[in-house]
């Protein structure tokens, strides 16, 4: 996805769990993908007012139960 938004002319920011200072890379990022599978990794006040958020994590809940889907 980087390297298609690169070629796209975007400027592009990787980070994993261990990058230093992960909150200022979130708070000013225009646009958001996050792949993480760990529910509330990225807390919601994190993110700037505007921003494009798409969550592709997938979540296993530990009550068997089944889950929901946001922005649906």
């Amino acid at each position: 996805m980087s390297m298609e938004l690169l070629l796209a002319g975007c400027t592009t920011t990787v980070t994993h769990r261990f990058t230093k200072d992960l909150r200022r890379h979130v708070e000013h990022a225009d646009l958001l993908i996050v792949a993480v599978g760990k529910p509330g990794f990225i807390p919601g006040e994190w993110i700037k007012e505007g921003a494009i958020v798409i969550d592709v994590g997938i979540n296993r809940l530990e009550n068997g139960k089944s889950g929901r889907r946001c922005g649906l």
